[in-house]
């Protein structure tokens, strides 16, 4: 059965509290892979950010990516009571997707 792709938020974390990351994507799995295996340099390499704490569906890539910029102009309290409200404990949600737990 073939993959279904659709437009995703997501926020990834260092750790609980830690450095917080903000992207969108039309492949989670393929996204979180390739923070986890840290495929590319920058911001989530530098600061071993490689946690999915946060994601939500869109129907479209305009509605998520609208969506990523209004969450990126959020201040960090928001943003960690949006991550608290349904993640409490920061758990990490990749597992849920098939990956290893961070712990």
């Amino acid at each position: 059965m073939p993959r279904e792709f659709k437009p995703f938020v997501y926020i990834l974390a260092s750790k609980r509290n830690g450095t917080l990351h903000i992207g969108v994507t039309s492949d989670l799995i393929a996204r979180i892979y390739q923070h986890r295996n840290e495929t590319f340099e920058g911001f989530t390499k530098q600061h071993s950010i490689k946690r999915l704490v946060w994601f939500e569906v869109h129907e479209d890539m305009e509605a998520a990516i609208i969506r990523e910029k209004q969450l990126k102009k959020w201040n960090r309290a928001w943003k960690i009571r949006l991550i608290e409200e349904g993640n409490p404990n920061w758990r990490d949600l990749a597992k849920d997707l098939g990956f290893e737990s961070l712990g």
